[in-house]
């Protein structure tokens, strides 16, 4: 049975204040037994009320659970930031900083960083694995985001070149480029498509030579109006670019090139979860940099 959403009324329930987000964050990175860096035994840790740590039961050492997530440092309430998590996994299209900031009580400063941090965790989260194989199809294509097009679209002012490259069936990756040349998409693609993987893309002069690169390739004409044939087609990936770019375009009116990246990769981690979306915030509040990591001075 697929597993339903978590609903507004289960989150209260099992998030109803700070020290219960904290509670889980203990268990999912650290647990009791868990390794004391400093006297190397397993300890039993004992929650330190003044502060968002716990306390090694032999040395006193202390360690904080939110070192390593996008909640360290911050003053915001730790069920702020779950129930952000949580708005960004229930909407289609992303939340804008103004929905954060008026739902929160937050100032539009704190709201913008704490949605900027959530995208950088959901693309630290998807990864990069690489996609494709032999016997595998991988639509290639680029779009361009934002800015004006003049001139019959020959004169492009501030927009910016996003590459995708899609597995038939399976995931995608993004990238911010800055422009559609040879000597920009080919390294991309040899870095993130596994080497004999078939190719599909549009007419662009730039895809020609991926045969030297151990890619078989086939293309469609789109200039031609022609976007499907003989099985060559790009239209998965269009349909993805269809969907970021409502996204955009309907919540968040503008995003800057800077961080145009976090938003393709919003994206892209909505579209890689698909077959699970409701699997999505109890991901994105669980999985994390392993704690072993926390490499705070000793207290």
């Amino acid at each position: 049975m697929a597993q339903k959403p978590l609903t507004l009324t289960q989150f209260f329930r099992q998030f109803p204040d700070d020290e219960a987000c904290l509670v889980h964050l203990f268990e999912v990175r650290l647990g009791q037994g868990f390794e004391c860096p400093r006297c190397q035994r397993s300890a039993k840790w004992y929650r330190i009320e003044a502060e968002r740590a716990y306390s090694c039961g032999f040395c006193g050492n202390h360690l904080h659970p939110t070192v390593g997530t996008p909640f360290h440092r911050t003053r915001t309430p730790l069920q702020s930031w779950f129930y952000a998590i949580f708005m960004f996994t229930t909407t289609r299209n992303g939340v804008a900083a103004k929905e954060l900031e008026r739902l929160l009580g937050v100032t539009y400063k704190t709201a913008w960083r704490m949605a900027f941090e959530i995208r950088k965790h959901m693309a630290a989260v998807d990864g990069e694995d690489m996609i494709g194989g032999v016997g595998s199809i991988v639509e290639v294509d680029e779009t361009l985001v934002g800015g004006k097009t003049k001139g019959a679209g020959k004169y492009r002012d501030g927009k910016t070149y996003v590459m995708g490259m899609l597995e038939r069936g399976g995931e995608v990756i993004t990238k911010v480029v800055p422009n559609n040349r040879q000597s920009t998409l080919i390294p991309a693609i040899c870095e993130n498509v596994v080497p004999g993987t078939e190719i599909h893309s549009d007419e662009l002069k730039s895809y020609r030579i991926l045969p030297k690169f151990g890619y078989p390739h086939r293309r469609v004409n789109h200039a031609a109006k022609v976007y499907c044939r003989d099985g060559v087609t790009t239209n998965t990936l269009e349909s993805f670019w269809a969907q970021f770019k409502r996204a955009i375009n309907g919540t968040h009116i503008h995003v800057s090139q800077k961080y145009l990246w976090t938003y393709a990769k919003e994206t892209e981690y909505r579209f890689n979860r698909r077959a699970c979306a409701a699997s999505m915030f109890g991901e994105l509040v669980s999985v994390f940099s392993p704690c072993a990591q926390q490499r705070a001075k000793p207290c």
